[in-house]
């Protein structure tokens, strides 16, 4: 496969190469097998991955697509690389956000000081669609509201890991990882293995570790259940999966009952009380008693089980809070505020609607912002005023004039980019990553996470639903530039790839 083809865009920072054209000493030992390798041989080693990931049934549902809702899992073979020595660094910057969410939780629920003492504008989180009123004075099981978040991390033209936004309720694609994991050990077995990455296989085991921590019932084996929508959900072959690794029980609403006071789940040998829950479904379908009424998604008194302490949810009702993006800007002061400490990783520079200033900002230079709606998710809701058209800047305009609660804005920001697999040739495009953090008896952060990627050319939205795929990620286990090729094709002087 040739190299010297794939052209460098100035204005992004490559994951492989340098802005000369050098390949990163981490990444010379992948070149180095790219560029043995025939297309031919390429094309195969997608297809095998493809045929890998089908067989597994790795499938995803894209609700608004006439053509067919479920959709096969895009998959590119080319991994991405983190060294050791950055990894310990972004592990670090997430591990204190998290915690500082996890307080700031607490806190809004409880004594509030954070609000009275002016670091964050209340009015923000009353307004917050994911603010929950049910939740206030209600203390989870250990404290811990956050047991699952998945943050997603940008690269700016720097190269400097930013956090873009935090996913507190119920964030999805941690068994994408891990399957993505297991297609890549096979389709570059050896390069794997030069490597040396750091290992994937204990998520399930931490996962199960950290809910059995919030379990209230003292017991020798609590009873936990992971709850979904059911198979028409867009990630259904997670819910089952993950499940399946935890040895817990998959379960819709209707399989739950509450009987004296305990949530307990139907079987065959009658009521089987459950201790915890890891739901995935939103807050409003969680009890038709205390949220949505018309919800069949739920169980019918499971909140008052869980205020009363005789069953754990995972995540903590109400978190959508702290994932309200108009909320994000605050989570550096957050940091400062409850830990004593500077911010390991920043934000990206924000612009808050319902600030007179800001407003005023974001309309006249709302061409060269990226708007997003508060509480929208998925790519949804949000304009990219690079790519816009004029009428579709107005109409936002109108919308954040009669909304401005529901916007912020932030700079567009060249994503950082990766050779990807386009057409059997290496092409750069826009990613971005997704590490899963897990709060239990300790905060565990999984080696890597969910690279996502735009496959569209030019496009910087990766979400699946919106064109997007995923690549594996490989977190090195020793020095960056473990396993460098001697060969001089991918030779660290030798600019193999082109600028524009």
């Amino acid at each position: 496969m040739k190299l010297d083809d794939y052209e460098l865009d100035p204005k992004s920072y490559d994951e492989m190469f340098t802005a000369s054209g050098l390949v990163r000493p981490e990444y010379r030992a992948l070149a180095q097998r790219l560029v043995e390798m025939t297309q031919s041989e390429v094309e195969q080693r997608q297809r095998q991955a493809d045929l890998l990931l089908r067989n597994q049934g790795v499938t995803f549902t894209v609700y608004s697509d006439n053509a067919g809702i479920e959709k096969v899992f895009p998959f590119d073979p080319i991994p991405r690389l983190i060294t050791g020595e950055e990894w310990a660094e972004v592990e670090r910057g997430l591990i204190q956000r998290v915690q500082a969410l996890n307080l700031f939780l607490k806190d809004v629920y409880g004594e509030q000081r954070i609000l009275n003492d002016g670091v964050v504008d209340a009015g923000l989180v009353y307004g917050a669609s994911g603010f929950r009123r049910e939740m206030i004075g209600m203390l989870p099981p250990q404290s811990v509201y956050t047991h699952i978040v998945g943050t997603d991390l940008i690269r700016d033209e720097q190269g400097r890991f930013l956090v873009l936004e935090d996913n507190v309720r119920s964030p999805s694609g941690a068994s994408y990882v891990l399957e993505c994991r297991a297609v890549l050990k096979r389709v570059f077995r050896v390069l794997f293995d030069q490597y040396g990455v750091q290992p994937l296989d204990a998520y399930a085991d931490w996962l199960r570790e950290t809910l059995l921590h919030v379990s209230p019932r003292v017991s020798d084996s609590p009873t936990i259940v992971l709850l979904s929508p059911g198979m028409y959900n867009s990630a259904y072959f997670e819910h089952s999966f993950l499940a399946r690794r935890m040895g817990a029980t998959l379960v819709e609403g209707r399989d739950l009952v509450v009987k004296d006071g305990a949530v307990c789940m139907r079987t065959t040998n009658g009521l089987c009380r459950v201790d915890v829950i890891y739901r995935r479904i939103d807050d409003d379908y969680l009890d038709p008693v205390v949220f949505r009424p018309d919800s069949i998604l739920g169980c019918a008194g499971l909140f008052a089980a869980y205020r009363s302490g005789a069953v754990a949810l995972a995540n903590a009702p109400g978190t959508g809070v702290a994932d309200d993006k108009a909320i994000y800007p605050f989570v550096p002061d957050m940091i400062r505020y409850y830990l004593g400490e500077e911010p390991i990783l920043e934000n990206v520079r924000t612009y808050i609607a319902t600030r007179d200033d800001d407003r005023k900002y974001i309309l006249e230079n709302i061409g060269s912002l990226c708007i997003k709606q508060t509480d929208a998710s998925g790519g949804y809701g949000m304009l990219i005023g690079t790519q816009s058209t004029a009428e579709q800047r107005d109409e936002f305009r109108r919308r954040i004039e009669a909304r401005p609660r529901s916007y912020i804005a932030q700079p567009v920001i060249n994503l950082g980019r990766h050779p990807t697999v386009i057409d059997g040739k290496l092409e750069g495009r826009c990613v971005d990553l997704r590490p899963y953090v897990l709060f239990g008896d300790k905060v565990r952060v999984i080696p890597g996470g969910l690279t996502r990627v735009a496959l569209r050319k030019g496009s910087l939205v990766v979400n699946s639903s919106q064109g997007g795929g995923y690549k594996d990620t490989w977190v090195l286990a020793g020095a960056g530039d473990k396993g460098a090729p001697t060969s001089d094709k991918a030779s660290a002087d030798k600019p193999l790839a082109n600028g524009v």
